[in-house]
């Protein structure tokens, strides 16, 4: 099997388990960590023994979003490294969201940023009572552009824009009543229940489960992708204004941002 330097992937039986695998760090996204995550589900997706999948984060996050280290690096992108590097992450996106096989998301602590939309564009979402779920991003002058493609299909734009516009960190029962995920169990019971999600769609026609993910797709999938291209456009042009830099060097320097007008 394939080793990783970001991530594992363990697989038995039927089932993987992809496990986002830099705790120090709570599982923040990195260059490596998206190129790794998109050739261990490329691998999956050709694996016939493999049914569902399961994505999770090692010890107390799902995943913070972006690493420190990658957010200093942003500073000095010239607008088609911004944008190549956006349209990345935004590949993987889809490819989670149009993998042809179940992908659970286990969210076991803090999902935000890129990582709250890396766990939205699973099929299914469970996630411990001290969860937390959002799209930060405008607080330090980012744009959570790619997931927005994602986020006003699945929970509709009225709560996809006040999610992505105040910037708020939600708990996992709020994430519930917002449809952004599925179900909310017990730290004692979490194991459990996301066995029983496996056991169920494991017992179910993996063609037929195919066929009904590519419902979701069929009308969708050119329309998304074409949104993703023009999403990492706009990513790319911001990450050259003002604001933006203003936004990073304060959050690095751990200072409010200054904003101008």
């Amino acid at each position: 099997m394939k080793s990783y330097q970001t991530i594992k992937v363990e697989i038995q039986d039927n089932f993987a388990q992809v496990i986002l695998n830099r705790p120090e760090k709570r599982n923040a996204l990195n260059k490596v960590m998206v190129e790794e995550l998109k050739t261990a589900f490329s691998g999956l997706e050709n694996n016939k023994k493999v049914r569902v999948v399961t994505l999770r984060g090692a010890g107390k996050a799902f995943c913070s979003g972006a690493d420190l280290g990658y957010l200093k690096e942003l500073r000095n992108f010239d607008y088609q490294k911004n944008f190549e590097d956006s349209l990345s992450l935004g590949k993987l996106f889809l490819q989670i969201y149009s993998f042809s096989k179940p992908v659970i998301a286990v969210v076991n602590g803090p999902a935000l940023a890129g990582g709250c939309g890396l766990a939205s564009v699973c099929d299914l979402i469970i996630a411990r009572p001290g969860a937390k779920f959002g799209y930060p991003e405008v607080k330090i002058g980012f744009v959570a552009a790619l997931v927005s493609a994602f986020l006003k299909r699945q929970i509709g734009e009225r709560k996809a824009r006040e999610l992505l516009l105040t910037g708020e960190i939600i708990t996992a029962e709020q994430a519930l009543q917002y449809g952004l995920i599925n179900k909310v169990a017990s730290d004692e019971n979490l194991e459990k229940e996301v066995h029983e999600w496996m056991r169920i769609l494991v017992n179910n026609g993996p063609q037929a489960m195919a066929t009904t993910k590519r419902l979701f797709l069929d009308l969708t999938y050119q329309e998304i992708e074409t949104e993703i291209k023009a999403l990492s456009e706009i990513n790319a042009k911001f990450r050259s204004t003002e604001e933006f830099f203003e936004g990073i060097s304060a959050f690095l320097e751990k200072r409010t941002p200054n904003w101008q007008s």
